[in-house]
């Protein structure tokens, strides 16, 4: 998709900012015009995505923020630096932290499911929560989350008891944010990426891609940049009467 500028004035913050998908939507968002802040539990990480961003799209105030989204207090810190900061909440979020601890069901750790749930589920919850009560506290006319799903919320997969059942419920929870936040003009949408090349994915042994990837009817792997597509189009004016949907970005698997 060719860069247009939807997203000029935007102030946007995306968690996970510091690789993979979370650092292509970083880089879409900037290319449109918004302003971004990198939020990642690596600073290194997320300062990493900041040289990028000031490489390429060096006329905008972008910074990079420590945040561990299972806290409380530490998404709480956020929220207060990026108003300090620019004198206004984002009215743009996208939720892209989250983790992965594979096993088998019989062999989870009680530590393991715990872990992701805090991460992926109850990120997303805090972070959705602090930034939707800053927005409607900022009289904000408008407002657009977007949570970083899983096709695998749907599914399921073997050996991601804990990914699967984290994923799922950010789906509930955007659609239930979604009904009670649409009276402030607060749109909350999820997107559901399939097998894409991420570091995350790199984990998983060349012998289990290749035979995942003869379940894609495009016959590939996905990249960060075409689910960060999508981000960008659900973060923009082009998508006000979508909410409360999932948009599916997997090549095809597990379609019908």
């Amino acid at each position: 998709m060719a860069s247009s500028a939807r997203l000029i004035s935007r102030l946007a913050l995306v968690t996970g900012g510091g690789s993979g998908i979370g650092r292509a939507v970083c880089q879409r968002f900037a290319s449109e015009g918004a302003t971004v802040v990198v939020a990642d539990v690596s600073r290194d990480a997320a300062d990493e995505t900041l040289d990028v961003l000031r490489r390429d799209h060096g006329g905008q105030q972008h910074t990079a923020v420590h945040v561990d989204v299972s806290s409380k207090d530490s998404v709480g810190k956020l929220i207060t630096q990026i108003q300090t900061h620019y004198f206004q909440p984002p009215s743009v979020c996208v939720n892209a932290a989250g983790i992965t601890q594979d096993d088998f069901l019989l062999s989870l750790e009680e530590e393991q499911f715990d872990k992701v749930i805090q991460v992926n589920l109850k990120g997303t919850f805090l972070v959705t929560q602090a930034v939707a009560q800053a927005l409607v506290a900022s009289g904000a006319s408008k407002g657009s989350i977007i949570t970083l799903g899983s096709i695998v919320g749907k599914v399921g997969n073997i050996g991601q008891a804990n990914y699967a059942a984290s994923k799922a419920g950010v789906e509930g929870l955007t659609r239930s944010a979604a009904k009670e936040l649409s009276k402030f003009g607060i749109r909350c949408n999820c997107v559901l990426p399939g097998f894409i090349s991420t570091p995350m994915t790199d984990k998983v042994p060349e012998k289990v891609i290749n035979k995942l990837l003869t379940l894609v009817p495009l016959g590939r792997m996905g990249e960060p940049a075409e689910v960060a597509d999508v981000c960008a189009f659900l973060a923009s004016d082009e998508s006000r009467y979508i909410t409360g949907t999932s948009v599916e970005v997997t090549g095809g698997l597990f379609m019908g």
